[in-house]
């Protein structure tokens, strides 16, 4: 079966079935418990209980065992991994214990009791510094793994196909060890069923990337440009079925939850609402963190339109002709070629624009604290951590209205400052005036802090969080039994600290 075969149908042989010829890797599992650092032999042909107590169902304060699945879990590279690091802390403050499965780059945890890291490895063909590469033959393991390399060569990402052929591979062996499965927006087919063989799933869509495709469809410069992406964005085909048959979907934000409906097709009476936050703990005022005049601080994942940034060089440009202290600091990877590239040098500004990447959490903690301003400049953006963030240090924001921004920024004037998405002239205008406005920086800041206080932490998402396990578990029918994991079922897995 061809790559896009499989991707458009969903068939092919079963994840746990791969062919006889090829060769495959034996269990080498190590459990590692997440605070004491103990590593013990991890047998997946052994269930790790017996029965699952009917309780289980019943008992609404019982502990839950969570799997969490993200095939995209660094929180360096991306509001995903952002989610697992600190969802996964917070339900195990709540009394959960909570597995995390992930594939490269692999979720970054924090040390936590309760919380374990599996690795379910890809063949990690994006990888730095050889991006698209081609295997050698003795990478290879099954069926999957040529199926990730075949849908690359052709143009696609393979990731969130694979990734859930491999996660459901890997459950199968697990029937009964997991109280809920909690899938992080792979939305691959994989998925499809596993809440009627015994896995209660609940699904994260942070928002549709239909989003992300129609926004770079729309910046393409020509017709080769824009083939490329429809055949890179071909998993969204994929993505929006699957969608459709999920029992229960949450997401971040209700703007989020419009575009999941009206992009994807989602009966609106599955898709619920939990807002994420930040970690108020670690971003947090410090008056003793000096204020770097005419420093404004932006985070960028990508290079792509949907973040803003060439508008927000735009507007750089604009504020120094009146502020020529003004500087911009990019937490994300400066891009040799490109839109922001281009803008810097079409702007002259290149020397006012530095690009950080690789920072500690406390090292960025103090770099937005030290920012007279933190831009969300972003065109679309379906909750917007960076926002959130900022304004939990007590930086006054200037953000877009794009998308789900207002919803978290607040009112204009009173948390934030509030201009059209892809409008550098009003973008410049806010930043002017907020520079030459310290009592409103003051104002904002602080009101800024409040809001997220009220409304964005994640404590608040976990507990909201479990609402949705249990009422995902509740809607299963009775209790399971665990059963013997297959031999070699969850082949290449290492489970390790965090």
């Amino acid at each position: 079966m061809t790559a896009e075969a499989a991707q458009e149908t969903g068939t092919g042989p079963l994840p746990d079935t791969p062919p006889a010829a090829v060769e495959v890797e034996g269990d080498t599992d190590k459990v590692t418990d997440g605070a004491t650092g103990e590593v013990t032999d991890g047998d997946t042909d052994k269930a790790t209980d017996g029965d699952t107590d009917p309780g289980v169902r019943g008992d609404p304060d019982r502990p839950l065992r969570i799997a969490l699945l993200t095939y995209k879990g660094n929180p360096f590279c991306g509001g995903q991994g952002v989610y697992v690091r600190h969802l996964s802390r917070e339900l195990a403050r709540l009394g959960h214990t909570v597995e995390v499965i992930g594939a490269q780059p692999y979720p970054v945890l924090d040390e936590q009791e309760g919380v374990t890291l599996t690795e379910l490895p890809s063949l990690d063909l994006y990888r730095q510094p050889d991006p698209f590469r081609t295997p050698r033959r003795e990478e290879y393991r099954d069926w999957i793994d040529a199926l990730e390399v075949a849908t690359m060569w052709t143009g696609g990402f393979p990731e969130p196909l694979t990734f859930s052929l491999r996660a459901r591979r890997h459950l199968a062996a697990r029937r009964g060890q997991f109280d809920v499965v909690h899938d992080n927006q792979t939305l691959g087919y994989g998925l499809l069923g596993l809440d009627r063989v015994g896995f209660p799933l609940v699904t994260t869509i942070h928002h549709p990337i239909t989003v992300d495709r129609r926004l770079e469809l729309d910046a393409a410069p020509d017709w080769k440009r824009r083939a490329s992406l429809r055949r890179w964005y071909g998993f969204t085909r994929m993505q929006k079925r699957v969608a459709r048959r999920l029992p229960s979907v949450l997401t971040v934000s209700g703007s989020s939850r419009r575009e999941i409906v009206d992009h994807l097709g989602v009966r609106p009476s599955r898709v619920h609402v939990v807002h994420i936050g930040a970690d108020t703990r670690l971003f947090s005022p410090d008056p003793a963190v000096p204020e770097v005049p005419g420093r404004i601080v932006t985070t960028s994942s990508a290079d792509v339109p949907l973040k803003g940034l060439v508008h927000l060089v735009e507007a750089l440009a604009k504020v120094r002709t009146e502020n020529p202290d003004a500087h911009l600091v990019v937490v994300g990877k400066r891009p040799g070629t490109g839109p922001v590239a281009e803008a810097m040098a079409r702007y002259g500004v290149e020397g006012a624009v530095d690009f950080v990447k690789g920072i500690s959490d406390a090292e960025l903690v103090d770099l937005v604290r030290g920012a007279q301003i933190a831009c969300v400049p972003s065109l679309y953006e379906g909750f917007s951590l960076p926002a959130a963030e900022a304004m939990a240090t007590g930086t006054p924001l200037v953000a877009t209205t794009g998308g789900a921004i207002p919803e978290v920024a607040g009112p204009d004037g009173e948390t934030c400052l509030a201009v059209p998405p892809g409008d550098p002239g009003a973008l410049a205008a806010a930043l002017t005036r907020l520079l030459g406005d310290a009592e409103l920086r003051r104002k904002l800041g602080a009101a800024g802090r409040e809001r997220v206080l009220a409304r964005f932490t994640w404590e608040r998402a976990a507990i909201g969080t479990v609402e949705r396990y249990r009422e995902a578990i509740a809607a299963g029918a009775g209790p399971l039994r665990a059963r013997p994991a297959a031999r070699g079922a969850a082949r290449g897995t290492t489970r390790r600290p965090v």
